[in-house]
């Protein structure tokens, strides 16, 4: 399974770890928020090592649709009811930095990146959308209402953002961290104070910034019911009507657009992991209806960790560990909130004030209606006497049938049919 970003590109490599080394500040995981970190603590000339137990850009940044926007679902609306026009400012003026940020950083890497219009629909509640853009006019953002008329689909209405952006996720990575402080094939096989045992050698660090998509470090923070994970598919489509603007559905099982060159990226399908869902087969027998004679030239799926209340968790990891930072939660949109997640992080190694900690801050409150339906997976998933079992929590493993891979519907973790692991937070392969 290979995305276009994968293809006709040549990756940067690094060494594995060659015995033990000390650091200031060690990173955990080698995705798009762990080397964002790394590229700037390095240009603050902060002492930094990032460890990746693969291949960096292998796990869910080399399976994005690579859409850099505001907006992320009908969200503002919602963030100022629960946490006030204050509240929501703070996450739309994180995801604005972070935009400017691309912006200054894609004029020195030849990465695709373009300006597109961002639309936000629904199929059936222009209301929804009517409030979307009223909430966003409060914020200070011009958006407007729009048919979607491009789309093959008929809506009731669209949130149109105009100055958005997009781009290639890999050429741009790969061109910033090619002088980083980077280990490849270097596993973090235990945490301990201010030391982390890999299979390579012990790292001694001052600082640790968990980046690993999921956060592996299960002690404290409680993130086993603060997240769960959701599956989407995405199929890319040659011959197909492309579109000019970036196109999400306010459903979380609903399907996004976007084109790179002459090729249509659909995306949806999705589900929870571990659940039921419409896969690839249903992309597939939208594309037979609605782009005729297009063909498949490929497909790929990924996962994204949600949060409670839609907005990521960056910060100090837990109370009880002040020297320890996690960035996790992204809610499907992990290319501006992993800029946002670097930007804030390195200000708290550094000792700086950030204006965006308080409401990214991983400790706030979790009392919300997620945290029952998470509580009540990993019960179900605890309690199911079958047959294999995820060595994270020991949750029952379901099979993925459109995969051909085992998956737990209580954190997410997935394995190959033989077990060998594919996505945490679970650290070890499966034997089954």
């Amino acid at each position: 399974m290979e995305s276009v970003w994968q293809k006709d590109i040549s990756p940067v490599e690094f060494e594995a770890l060659d015995g033990n080394k000390s650091t200031d500040v060690l990173i955990a995981g080698g995705g798009i928020a762990g080397l964002l970190c790394a590229y700037k603590l390095k240009k603050a000339g902060v002492d930094c090592i990032l460890v990746e137990a693969q291949r960096i850009c292998g796990g869910v940044t080399g399976y994005t649709t690579a859409k850099i926007t505001l907006g992320h679902g009908l969200i503002y609306d919602k963030m100022m009811k629960r946490f006030g026009e204050h509240g929501a400012k703070m996450y739309l003026d994180a995801q604005l930095g972070a935009i400017e940020e691309y912006e200054q950083l894609c004029q020195k890497v030849d990465c695709d990146f373009e300006h597109r219009d961002s639309y936000v629909y629904s199929l059936c509640d222009c209301e929804k959308i009517k409030k979307e853009i009223e909430a966003l006019g409060r914020l200070g953002v011009e958006a407007e209402l729009s048919d979607a008329r491009e789309l093959p689909i008929d809506v009731a209405g669209a949130v149109r953002v105009k100055n958005q952006a997009q781009f290639h996720p890999l050429k741009f990575l790969y061109g910033i961290s090619k002088e980083l402080p980077v280990y490849e094939n270097t596993k973090v096989l235990e945490f301990y104070p201010y030391r982390a045992l890999t299979n390579h050698g012990v790292i001694n660090f001052k600082k640790l910034i968990v980046a690993t998509h999921f956060p592996i470090f299960n002690k404290h923070g409680g993130y086993s019911l603060k997240l769960y994970q959701h599956r989407s598919y995405v199929i890319a489509l040659k011959g197909a009507q492309t579109v000019e603007g970036m196109y999400v559905d306010e459903s979380d099982i609903g399907m996004s657009f976007r084109t790179y060159g002459d090729i249509l990226l659909l995306g949806g399908g999705g589900h929870r992991t571990g659940k039921q869902g419409g896969c690839w087969q249903e992309l597939e027998m939208f594309a037979k209806s609605h782009y005729k004679g297009a063909s498949i030239v490929g497909k790929w799926a990924t996962q994204d960790c949600m949060t409670l209340d839609d907005i990521p968790y960056i910060g100090q990891y837990s109370r009880a560990t002040p020297d320890v930072y996690v960035a996790t939660g992204f809610n499907k949109w992990g290319m501006t909130n992993a800029m946002v997640a670097s930007t804030l992080i390195c200000d708290l190694v550094v000792g700086r004030k950030n204006p965006y900690e308080e409401i990214f801050m991983p400790s706030r409150s979790s009392l919300r209606p997620q945290l029952l339906a998470n509580t009540f997976e990993s019960m179900v998933g605890i309690l199911t006497p079958t047959m294999p079992r995820c060595p994270h929590l020991g949750c029952a493993l379901k099979y993925n049938r459109a995969e051909h891979t085992w998956d737990c519907p209580c954190h997410g973790s997935r394995f190959t049919e033989d077990g060998k692991l594919i996505n945490n937070p679970a650290t070890d392969d499966k034997q089954f």
